[in-house]
């Protein structure tokens, strides 16, 4: 994508919007492909009235040619034995002729944990066992493998979060790093490199950041009631999250650019709403 923008855009599908009809999911596919944008990317989040990530991935795969497809961050301790996520994982890069970037964390919602009747305070040590078992898997020979065999060896792996821990496993296990939000992308992105660089990483870490846009008519009058609901759960706080939204060509256009400054690789913008309109209305802000 050209225009503005000095940072790589990623579009996020409206997977995650209640209501979000199969229709409008193919449709938003169909048009980020064709717009140019770099990626198209899932959030994740169990209890809430939204659409299944890695399932929402494939019927996006089955539709694009081009764009990326990425999962920013699927909750990975939540998801039972290491060998389903390594072969659905391997499936969808296989589905999507290698465009599938496999991004993982651990969330900080307690009641996705309750769910799954999964340990809340030891997932960070069982993401890390994990990133383990997931590598062992897709690099087992042949007959003793689960699933199939991804197209590059192993699908690109990018690690979220913002704590000490989280930073350096992005720098020690990943292939790099996403932010949660623009407003810790610097801090965050300045210690992944320094830990990239202890470890004695060959290269650069992936840095990618996340964002929330809305656009045309009452696009904050959408932006502030998709938000504050999602993230109703940090309470007084989900208003700043609502606050940040992007809800102007100029905003996103700024956004843009200082992400660039920053370093960053590939800005993701996840949407409001979602009508496809919003996939355009985005790629003529950037224009």
């Amino acid at each position: 994508m050209t225009g503005a923008a000095a940072a790589r855009i990623g579009i996020g599908l409206p997977a995650a919007v209640p209501g979000v009809r199969p229709d409008q999911l193919v449709e938003w596919a169909r048009r980020s492909d064709a717009a140019g944008f770099s990626s198209l990317a899932t959030l994740d989040r169990l209890v809430h009235d939204g659409l299944e990530p890695l399932v929402t991935l494939g019927a996006a795969a089955a539709v694009t040619e081009r764009i990326g497809l990425g999962s920013y961050v699927l909750l990975a301790p939540t998801r039972g034995p290491s060998a389903l996520l390594a072969r659905q994982a391997a499936t969808l890069d296989r589905l999507s002729g290698g465009r599938f970037t496999l991004g993982l964390g651990v969330g900080a919602r307690q009641d996705d944990y309750r769910a799954t009747d999964t340990e809340f305070r030891t997932r960070g040590r069982r993401l890390d066992t994990m990133l383990d078992e997931l590598q062992a898997i897709w690099a087992a020979p042949g007959p003793e493998r689960v699933g199939p065999t991804p197209l590059s060896g192993r699908p690109r792996i990018v690690l979220g979060g913002r704590s000490a821990a989280a930073l350096e496993r992005a720098a020690r296990a990943g292939d790099g790093w996403v932010a949660g939000s623009t407003g810790f992308f610097a801090e965050g992105a300045a210690a992944v490199r320094a830990a990239w660089q202890r470890h004695g990483r060959e290269g650069a870490p992936r840095l990618q950041a996340v964002a929330y846009f809305a656009l045309g008519t009452d696009a904050a009058r959408h932006a502030r009631e998709y938000l504050t609901s999602y993230y109703g759960f940090i309470g007084a706080g989900a208003a700043a999250v609502a606050d940040s939204a992007l809800t102007t060509p100029a905003a996103v256009r700024g956004v843009a650019e200082e992400m660039g400054r920053a370093g960053c690789d590939e800005l993701l913008l996840f949407p409001c709403r979602p009508d496809p309109e919003q996939v355009d209305l985005l790629a003529a802000a950037l224009m």
